[in-house]
């Protein structure tokens, strides 16, 4: 059997709508482009209702917590809101993993992990009476001591609801067993007793398998299931299948597994959640690192079509001439004016420090924040290849010991920025919480009423800052034009995010007007 996915790369679209090059609805024709989630959207999962695809994806420690998309194609998805999008379950701090999306009845269930403040990671539930919420939470259902993630809601063939999660084991050098346990009907209580469905045995699999997702079709249950390294350059992730007549087992895997690998596009694919589309075809959307980025974007929403083969097992297709013709990484930019009455719902922040912020007058004003550098604003990055531009007001009146301006997050301990403030310009990095200015000119007299930042990127780390008074001429603070490597800023399991800063006392607001991320 082949072991591929579909082949593409992808593209972005300005506003809320994420949206892949050259894309076609899988209703449509055969071929796709992928990434249909450009951007970090890791452990991806998919719902119908109604005559809607909705989707959600890990935001990990970034806020606001869980995205909530749609579409109706499963290709052109809008960012509609979050699941959580200003205050966080009370009994959760960060790391919001894995959340899984499903509807029965009038109402739309979302299953995630969190890190319990305390403890360690748990699986938790909310609920909403639309998909587009407001989401009440429920709470966390199971907590194991090494840690609970990755909960699946399914119903047995007795038609009894159980929970299928992952015990955590791989974080102390331990199996990971699947376990499935008695659900009651509200999803706010676990019953009866756990039973292991199986765990990581087969030598692909290395020290885990996780991201379970469930199906019934024909005589079988069918589990996709990922395995092995998730996350960052080395990841060793794959696809495998399990199936098994009762829910409970026994279970037996796919001697073909796994049954999606790693392509010269598509690195270290998995963690989805099957969906079969409105024409009948059969899709995994799953994450995979785009080989051009790698972990510098993050893991990317791809999709993936399957069909059952003559011996009832899922196999994955795709046609040779799946490449699009057209560049698939030439895409209009994202530009936002900062004209609305609330920030754009793609901006993100630091899940443990939400910054103070307001628009007022086509103007982004950001309160600052004296720890961790600074208050923080960013979106995703989209390619490997891109350039940032963002105009600062009133540089000039940014007093000593205060800075803002334009930067690249990897999370608040890694950073690269250009920043104006106490009369100067300065680049700098954070690296591991310890900052240090690479190169500092004094602020022109030109400046005094707004400077414009920009950051071009290449190859996904390499990184060159500017500054310009009228946006023609630009000056490269680091003599020779040089470049930066930045292949520190990524976290493990997180993509870089690009945005805005503003460092110093909380009394100093900086004004910023107009934010582009143009890829390439």
């Amino acid at each position: 059997m082949p072991s591929t996915q579909v082949s593409g790369t992808g593209s972005k679209e300005s506003a809320t709508t994420v949206r892949p090059a050259a894309a076609t609805a899988p209703g449509a024709a055969a071929l796709f482009a992928n990434p249909v989630l450009p951007g970090d959207f890791p452990d991806p999962s998919v719902t119908k209702i109604g005559d809607t695809y909705w989707a959600s994806a890990t935001s990990s420690n970034w806020g606001p917590a869980f995205p909530l998309l749609k579409s109706k194609n499963l290709t052109d998805w809008q960012l509609v809101g979050h699941v959580f999008p200003d205050k966080l379950p009370a009994w959760a701090d960060y790391y919001f993993w894995a959340p899984e999306i499903t509807q029965e009845g009038n109402k739309t269930y979302v299953f995630y992990a969190a890190h319990k403040k305390g403890g360690n990671l748990a699986v938790g539930v909310a609920s909403a009476d639309r998909p587009e919420g407001p989401y009440r939470d429920h709470g966390p259902l199971v907590g194991q001591p090494d840690g609970s993630i990755d909960g699946f809601p399914m119903r047995d063939e007795k038609g009894q609801l159980y929970l299928i999660w992952k015990e955590d084991g791989n974080s102390i050098n331990q199996p990971t067993p699947i376990w499935a346990q008695p659900l009651n009907e509200t999803r706010t209580a676990l019953t009866g007793e756990k039973t292991e469905l199986f765990r990581n045995t087969a030598p692909w699999e290395g020290n885990l398998v996780e991201g379970v997702s469930m199906v019934r079709h024909g005589d079988y249950f069918y589990a996709f299931y990922a395995a092995n390294g998730c996350c960052g350059h080395n990841c060793t992730y794959g696809t495998g299948v399990a199936r098994a007549k009762s829910l409970l087992g026994p279970w037996e895997k796919n001697p073909a597994n796994p049954i999606i690998k790693a392509t010269a596009a598509w690195r270290c694919p998995g963690h989805g959640t099957v969906t079969q589309g409105f024409d009948g075809r059969w899709f995994l959307l799953h994450h995979a690192y785009a080989a051009e980025s790698f972990e510098n974007v993050g893991r990317q929403g791809v999709l993936s079509e399957f069909v059952w083969n003559a011996d009832k097992w899922p196999e994955f297709t795709v046609s040779s001439t799946a490449t699009p013709a057209a560049n698939p990484l030439s895409t209009r930019p994202v530009v936002d004016e900062f004209t609305g009455s609330a920030l754009g719902l793609d901006w993100q922040w630091p899940i443990e420090d939400k910054p103070q912020f307001a628009l007022r007058g086509g103007q982004l004003r950001l309160t600052a924040h004296p720890d961790k550098g600074g208050a923080a604003l960013g979106r995703h990055t989209l390619t490997a290849t891109y350039t940032a531009t963002t105009t600062l007001l009133a540089p000039a009146t940014l007093p000593a010991g205060s800075t803002a301006g334009l930067a690249a997050h990897g999370d608040p301990k890694n950073m690269l920025a250009l920043t104006a403030g106490g009369g100067k310009l300065q680049l700098w990095e954070r690296r591991e919480g310890k900052q240090r200015v690479l190169a500092e000119t004094t602020l022109p007299a030109t400046t005094s009423k707004a400077v414009q930042l920009r950051m071009q990127v290449s190859g996904g780390n390499s990184y060159r800052f500017a500054w310009s008074a009228d946006g023609q001429t630009w000056t490269n603070p680091l003599a020779n034009d040089g470049a930066i490597n930045g292949q520190f800023l990524p976290p493990w399991d997180r993509g870089v995010r690009v945005g805005v800063l503003a460092e110093g006392p909380t009394s100093v607001t900086a004004a910023f007007e107009r934010f582009a991320l143009n890829s390439q």
